[in-house]
């Protein structure tokens, strides 16, 4: 990238640092050097960007000459926007970038990966997470609860940050990392939550924690290795009857035996007749489940399962499960992984008057608040 294109893009990403979002006139986001990097499109043959005043270089830094709005093209292994053509185009803009509708602040970068487009959004971390509160939770939450969520998401992306420096980005702007919709999602809720904790992350003998959290516990918060084979002492797994108090701590699905069996196809699936649980480990989730088919039973790990069949589908592994004519019929508790914070008892705690730093230590054992400048 050219000196000058580069001294511009800094610039940008300094104002937009200290913009508040819409409604916010009174809280404002301060500037900081911390900048993280989201992966806000994958897979897509095109996408359609468009914006006011936007500045667009080639992978040399070199400028281009690009009329907005202008559809993105993935054209044997580069990028092509109009007449122009390159590995890597870079977008920046004094206000906001909007791709395929959404409007995203920052700058994006665009290229082609496996052959596919990939969009980055590269932005300040603070101004990242307000983006995030809303994609996440509820601003509507109390306070305590969205600054709660604010610490843990920022941790959560200073972690993923390290963990994956070399990479073309830090995290995705789903489930698979952390919910984040843009700059539409902001507001002056989600914008006190993080401002009130700002640069505040949580640590566990000095480095940044891995701060999972998922939706409901359903009663009880997992162990880390029960789910990744990992045992963290912060993540251990605490009772959590405050989860209970929402409608998301219990579910039910029914699906028919052929659907699921598709579902399991990598798994060499054929011919499923039932389905039976296996143990439960010390936190009441099942370890696994037998499936069982026309060549015989097949063991497979309920966290595999739920995957294939779809987190959304299967709320969690802690489930009972009933065949009954070729139709599958679960009830279950608890939503997500159920790993560190539970984020609907984090609200209960936080309408019981518990503030976002009693919430954090009880769900994370042993970490404690640090300021990010400290770690330095």
């Amino acid at each position: 990238m050219n000196y000058l294109y580069s001294f511009i893009i800094t610039v940008c990403l300094l104002l937009l640092a200290g913009v508040a979002p819409q409604g916010a006139a009174a809280i404002e986001i301060a500037a900081t050097n911390e900048q993280i990097r989201v992966a806000i499109s994958k897979g897509a043959d095109s996408v359609a960007i468009d914006g006011d005043g936007i500045l667009a270089t080639d992978e040399t830094g070199k400028p281009l000459t690009l009329e907005f709005p202008l559809t993105f093209q993935n054209e044997r292994g580069r990028v092509q926007a109009g007449s122009s053509s390159s590995r890597l185009i870079r977008l920046a803009a004094a206000g906001k970038l909007r791709i395929n509708g959404k409007s995203y602040r920052g700058m994006l970068e665009l290229s082609v990966q496996s052959g596919k487009l990939l969009v980055v959004n590269q932005l300040p971390l603070e101004q990242y997470l307000v983006g995030v509160i809303n994609s996440e939770i509820s601003s509507t939450w109390p306070m305590e609860s969205i600054k709660t969520q604010a610490v843990i998401a920022r941790t959560f992306a200073v972690a993923k940050r390290k963990e994956r420096s070399k990479a073309f980005y830090h995290l995705e702007s789903t489930v698979m990392d952390q919910a984040y919709e843009g700059s539409d999602e902001e507001d002056s809720r989600a914008a006190r939550g993080v401002v009130e904790t700002q640069g505040e992350v949580l640590t566990y003998n000095g480095s940044v924690i891995q701060a999972f959290y998922h939706a409901n516990s359903g009663g009880r918060t997992e162990a880390s290795q029960n789910v990744w084979g990992i045992a963290l002492p912060y993540l251990q797994g605490v009772e959590c009857q405050y989860g209970l108090t929402s409608t998301t701590s219990s579910w039910e699905q029914s699906l028919p035996l052929s659907k699921i069996e598709a579902a399991l196809k990598s798994f060499k699936i054929y011919g499923l007749t039932d389905i039976k649980l296996g143990p439960r480990n010390n936190r009441g989730r099942l370890k696994n489940l037998v499936l069982v088919t026309e060549r015989g039973n097949v063991i497979l790990l309920a966290t595999k399962f739920r995957m294939a069949v779809g987190s959304t589908v299967i709320k969690s592994t802690n489930f009972a499960v009933r065949v009954d004519g070729g139709t599958v019929y679960f009830n279950g508790s608890g939503y997500g992984h159920g790993v560190g914070l539970c984020q609907y008892g984090a609200k209960q705690r936080a309408l019981d008057g518990f503030r976002y730093n009693e919430i954090l230590s009880y769900y994370y054992p042993g970490a404690k608040l640090s300021k990010l400048s400290e770690l330095k």
